[in-house]
């Protein structure tokens, strides 16, 4: 018996993530809620991100122990730097002493993926003039009264859920403030998940001064290639891809913000 994997994630993952998205559409077009598309996508991200709150806890506690643990990584480097096994072996030791599963910030980010891709999938193919496919969207739903029908209202706000900033000649130049604030958000986000600034002190002695301006350096490095980098590629994709897009893109983040705030602060947004 062959295994069809498109199934299998259908069955588990987007076929489940349509429904709801569909269950919230139908509920509130029955009460005639204006937007009826746009805040069935805002519920489902919202919806989705506090089902993976957990994982995504786990994810950052796990990351910022590793970078408080990184002066006591650089410094066993510089003890075993001949020596790589007996490095490996301080580093698994310091690892068991603190706590830390090397694998701990991976695979909550790895539980994830397939929700999301489903639930990317769930948007592109309800939105209006996105290549949306109303009839597979009906084909995966569980009772028949909540079909769909051949045609959505994609106004919200607004705004067209189906149109692309990269359609601004046509449809106006405001589009553009979506991808804008997009990347604004992601460059927040991405911010905050580096660690705080190392604060310098008169009393530092100069070992201690030169071991900080080594951590900093190695810090910058990261810090111009996910940084800045990162809000560029996203801004471009809220540029390329349907508004609905960028409506859960913009609330998941904002989320992800605040989770990260809870957890760690304000990470590298703090100063010295």
């Amino acid at each position: 018996m062959q295994v069809n994997i498109g199934d299998i994630f259908n069955l588990i993952f987007f076929g489940p993530i349509i429904n709801i998205l569909v269950l919230i559409f139908q509920g509130l077009s029955a009460i005639h809620v204006p937007g009826a598309l746009g805040f069935s996508i805002l519920i489902l991200t919202i919806l989705i991100r506090l089902l993976v709150w957990p994982f995504m806890s786990s994810q950052i506690k796990a990351t910022k122990k590793m970078a408080d643990l990184k002066p006591h990584l650089d410094e066993l480097k510089r003890k075993h730097k001949e020596n790589k096994k007996a490095f490996a072996e301080a580093q698994m030791a310091l690892y068991k002493e603190h706590g830390i599963n090397p694998a701990g910030g991976c695979l909550p980010a790895l539980i994830q993926i397939p929700v999301f891709i489903a639930l990317y999938q769930a948007i592109i193919n309800i939105l209006p003039g996105a290549g949306g496919q109303i009839d597979k969207i009906n084909s995966l739903l569980y009772f028949p009264q909540l079909k769909l029908p051949a045609a959505l209202d994609p106004n919200f706000l607004g705004l067209n859920l189906g149109v692309k900033p990269s359609e601004f000649g046509s449809q106006g130049i405001f589009l553009l403030l979506i991808p804008v604030v997009t990347a604004g958000l992601t460059f927040i986000q991405s911010k905050m998940t580096l660690p705080k600034p190392i604060k310098s002190y008169p009393s530092d002695s100069p070992k201690e001064s030169k071991e900080k301006e080594g951590l900093e350096e190695s810090m910058g490095q990261v810090q111009s290639q996910m940084v800045y980098l990162m809000p560029i590629m996203i801004g471009y994709f809220a540029f390329s891809f349907p508004v609905g897009l960028a409506i859960y893109w913009n609330t998941y983040t904002i989320l992800g913000i605040v989770q990260q705030h809870k957890i760690s602060g304000w990470g590298g947004l703090s100063k010295k």
